[in-house]
């Protein structure tokens, strides 16, 4: 994916956290898009064994939901606003970043 696709993610994923609301976390995502809660998924693309991460893109599809594969598990924390990094985040508010979503979900 283009860098700058990723960087409005992170974007996104930062606005979200501060004005809506968010899912951290393989299992914590996994039920927000299985209950159609999420509006964007972004998993990181070093998730080690892979195969905890790999029905996530299949559900997204399943469930029409945005998906993308991102950086590394520290950058998706930090983007999150967290201290640890993590495997995934779903946006289920999109609170101010609802602009910068249209053009991620397209």
């Amino acid at each position: 994916m283009a860098d700058d696709m990723v960087e409005k993610v992170y974007q996104a994923i930062e606005l979200a956290k501060t004005t809506g609301k968010l899912k951290k976390g393989i299992n914590e995502v996994t039920k927000a898009v299985e209950r159609g809660q999420a509006k964007l998924v972004a998993y990181a693309s070093d998730i080690n064994p892979p195969e905890v991460a790999m029905h996530i893109p299949l559900l997204c599809k399943e469930r029409k939901t945005a998906c993308y594969k991102v950086g590394t598990k520290e950058e998706l924390g930090a983007a999150a606003g967290l201290t640890l990094g993590t495997s995934a985040v779903a946006i289920i508010v999109e609170g101010e970043a609802k602009n910068l979503l249209k053009d991620l979900i397209k």
